[in-house]
């Protein structure tokens, strides 16, 4: 991953639509390290897997901290359709990754807590802008063109998208 800052405005090179997942964990019991650590370390094979798969649909990631108990990934995909495919999908990393996380809950007692959100986002209903930045979120994981190809105002480039 390229860290230089790209100097001026840029915005998101996507233009059709995208799915956005948000998926964490919350340890909500920092001394029980067998609840929480095998689910925290699930993920990161997870990504490695998609991330080498350019038929995946996973467009790109990025991993959040919040704090010492809240670990969160961004996640942009092509289509609601191919993360569909990827959790149920047998002989990827996903499925046994959640059947042993839903036997450690049985067990843990809410030692671990687990989220995720699904959206479903049409062309022309995002934009994006990123002033003095290196790629970042929608525009690391599609590329970035200059703002005024799409439009000086957020309101411009949400017409230009769709």
């Amino acid at each position: 991953m390229n860290d230089q800052p790209n100097q001026g405005r840029t915005t998101a090179r996507s233009q059709g639509g995208v799915t956005v997942f948000l998926i964490g964990m919350r340890i909500n019991s920092l001394v029980a390290v067998r609840s929480w650590w095998p689910t925290l370390m699930a993920m990161p094979r997870m990504l490695k897997e998609l991330s080498s798969d350019s038929g995946s649909g996973m467009l790109g990631y990025r991993l959040l901290l919040g704090g010492p108990r809240l670990v969160c990934v961004v996640q942009y995909w092509e289509s609601q359709d191919k993360l569909l495919a990827y959790a149920s999908a047998t002989g990827k990393e996903h499925r046994p990754a959640w059947a042993a996380f839903n036997r450690r809950m049985r067990q843990g007692r809410g030692k671990v807590g687990f989220w995720h959100e699904t959206y479903v986002v049409p062309a022309g209903s995002y934009e994006s802008v990123y002033v003095n930045m290196p790629a970042f979120g929608l525009g690391a994981a599609t590329g970035t063109v200059p703002v005024e190809l799409r439009g000086e105002r957020a309101a411009d480039r949400l017409r230009t998208a769709g």
